[in-house]
């Protein structure tokens, strides 16, 4: 009987004599699609990994690897375990003090980086890496004049590779069969919600075994295609770009550029897609701004048969009984709206699509789902290899996440917290031995740091907010920001939404517009701006803000729990909340902590009563220079539905 692979590189060999001749990588480049299959992959990999091991690089060493995604860097992460490193994945738009603390911190000997951009981050934090030995570059535009001492080009280590395989072909191989279930795979860095970001040591036990388990319960194969667009950084593009990719043997696919990313969507029509909800939120505000301009016959036909999508479309999706009319009605909605509207989105093929990372809207949930597309909500954690709980095919719901992943056992502290105990959590924080035995006790049970609880109905876990975010009024009322910011993200005018009032008398929001959606709407009114700021302003856009927050307050409202949670008062920035100020981790997740510190003049004036205040704010630059805008803020109050005992006490 045949040992069951113990690390990646023992994955890619068995898929090399699985599936040798089929398809395992795509790239497009100059507009044209190009293919390796899995022997072709491995061949490029072991060719790298080669030159690297000739360039010196040691068994236990980390190499660090960032750049969009494209298959020659995913190469280079399996390449490394080869030789028996440790890759370190970094997030493409980190700052270069990003970049040289997460390397500093780690030790990385090598990076392996994708541009002259990833380059100069690199060069302008050279000085504190004393550890770096040696750049290896994949694209050399730009890069012709500079000091090559410590810059070598990744073609150039493939045939350096080539020329020792006779040498060190033994030795690579030594390596490679050395490593182990329990040896790191892998070590990712957490976005840094609350301050620096931890190095998170995966293992192959880890990664092997949520990969396995995940693509089990989604029944995904060989024949499956991923499309490849998320952070490299990220640990779930990790899991599904090379743990489940390995497991399973489905090809990944790489598109040209972000900008070309949704046309390259719809060229693969991938079967297995991921994407958190803010990438489907934009697709859906890009469609309600196109059904606008369209013609009244086209606007009457998505009316019409959109609303047949939400009573119908779920219930036909999880092959429940539907009446004979109804599924007639849908058919041709799926001829005249449906169909077409999937394929301009890419998703004519997907079988199985997951959001995660953020709670998603259920109206945004249920349009998708409408449409007959499988769209499911996962709940996971880079500590726990991704996977805590999904949902199975018969059981989604827009306001829980799943039941646990196979091999994953659950626990609510009576604090409300969520704990999980599985095979994919982590081995350790790096050089953090305090942070690792206070997130995962002895028994390996981990704080999720998540608030929640499970739903008597349907068995599957809801996550309220995070703990450290679940508070009290002032009044003892309970405080749960992020499940009003959902709902205001809900409106496609709202890009972000921050919401204050632990431990206050009464909640107030921030507000982001989406300047997609709101200058669309903009033009369409003949109302003229020139800014960002203007249009924030604008009179007509607050009085739009101030309809989104009315609504939303009388949705909470109807939540007895969390009717306390009504915005009282609210502004809308005059700047979008950004990661490269501090405001947002490279996830798109809000840094709450920060936002309130950075913005305290702004807050205490939603609470002492002003209609409007100066601000001066310092903003980073896509150049990365810094400077300051300026702008006089009109704070507004919002339409609050009185609670029982208020009105009881009207009457």
């Amino acid at each position: 009987m045949t040992e069951a692979p113990t690390s990646i590189p023992a994955l890619l060999a068995r898929n090399v004599a699985r599936h040798g001749a089929r398809t395992a990588y795509r790239e497009k480049e100059f507009g044209i699609w190009q293919s390796w299959t899995w022997a072709e992959a491995a061949a490029e990999i072991a060719a790298l990994a080669l030159g690297l091991v000739d360039m010196g690089l040691a068994p236990g060493e980390h190499v660090a690897i960032a750049g969009r995604n494209r298959p020659h860097l995913y190469w280079a992460m399996v390449a490394v375990q080869r030789a028996g490193g440790i890759p370190v994945p970094l997030y493409q738009d980190a700052a270069a003090e990003e970049v040289a603390y997460a390397m500093d911190h780690c030790g990385a000997v090598m990076a392996i980086v994708g541009d002259q951009e990833q380059v100069d981050k690199l060069r302008d934090a050279q000085a504190s890496l004393t550890a770096l030995r040696q750049i290896v570059y994949l694209d050399p535009r730009g890069l012709r004049r500079y000091d090559h001492s410590v810059l070598t080009a990744y073609t150039d280590v493939q045939a350096r590779g080539r020329d020792a395989r006779d040498r060190l072909a033994d030795e690579l191989q030594r390596r490679t069969d050395a490593l182990g279930y329990g040896d790191t795979c892998v070590m990712l860095y957490t976005s840094g919600t609350t301050g620096r970001p931890k190095g998170v040591v995966l293992s192959n036990r880890n990664i092997i075994e949520t990969s396995k388990n995940s693509a089990e319960f989604d029944r995904l194969s060989v024949d499956d295609e991923v499309l490849a667009y998320l952070p490299m950084a990220w640990v779930g593009d990790f899991i599904f770009s090379i743990g489940q990719a390995y497991w399973t043997g489905f090809c990944v696919n790489c598109p040209e550029s972000p900008d070309t990313m949704m046309q390259d969507l719809r060229e693969i029509g991938p079967t297995y897609y991921f994407a958190p909800p803010r990438v489907f939120e934009s697709q859906l505000t890009n469609v309600m701004i196109r059904m606008e301009d369209a013609t009244r016959i086209k606007k009457w036909l998505f009316d019409t048969y959109m609303a047949v999508a939400r009573r119908v479309g779920p219930a036909i999706l999880d092959d429940r009984q539907v009446g004979a009319w109804d599924r007639m009605q849908y058919r041709l909605g799926e001829v005249l709206v449906y169909g077409p509207l999937k394929n301009t989105l890419g998703f004519s093929r997907v079988r199985v699509g997951y959001t995660a990372g953020e709670a998603i809207g259920p109206e945004i949930f249920d349009f998708y789902r409408g449409l007959g597309i499988n769209l499911k909500q996962l709940y996971g954690q880079t500590e726990a290899s991704v996977f805590i709980t999904q949902q199975p095919d018969d059981g989604v719901r827009s306001d829980c996440v799943g039941v646990p992943s196979p091999g994953v056992e659950l626990r609510i502290a009576d604090n409300g917290e969520v704990f999980y105990r599985s095979p994919g959590v982590f081995e350790r924080y790096y050089k953090n031995d305090e942070s690792t035995a206070s997130t995962k006790d002895s028994e390996g049970w981990v704080a999720t740091g998540d608030a929640g609880f499970i739903d008597k109905e349907s068995g599957q876990l809801r996550i309220i907010d995070r703990a450290k975010d679940v508070a009290k009024l002032s009044d003892g009322r309970l405080f749960a920001p992020k499940y009003v910011e959902n709902k205001l993200k809900f409106f496609p005018n709202i890009l972000e939404a921050v919401v204050f009032g632990a431990g206050r008398d009464r909640c107030v929001a921030f507000l982001n517009i989406d300047l997609n959606a709101v200058g669309n709407w903009a033009e369409r009114n003949n109302i003229a701006y020139a800014s960002y700021q203007e249009l924030s302003q604008h009179p007509r856009v607050l009085e739009m803000m101030r309809a989104h927050v009315a609504e939303v307050n009388r949705s909470v409202a109807e939540d007895e729990m969390l009717s306390g949670c009504q915005v009282h008062r609210f502004l809308v920035l005059h700047k979008q909340l950004d990661a490269d100020d501090g405001e947002l981790t490279r996830t798109q997740k809000v840094r709450r902590a920060v936002i309130a510190d950075k913005f305290r003049d702004l807050v205490d004036a939603l609470y002492d009563g002003r209609d409007e205040i100066y601000t001066e704010t310092e903003v980073t630059y896509e150049d990365g220079r810094k400077g300051k805008i300026r702008a006089t803020l009109k704070i507004q109050d919002a339409e609050v539905v009185p609670l029982a005992d208020q009105r009881m006490a009207a009457e």
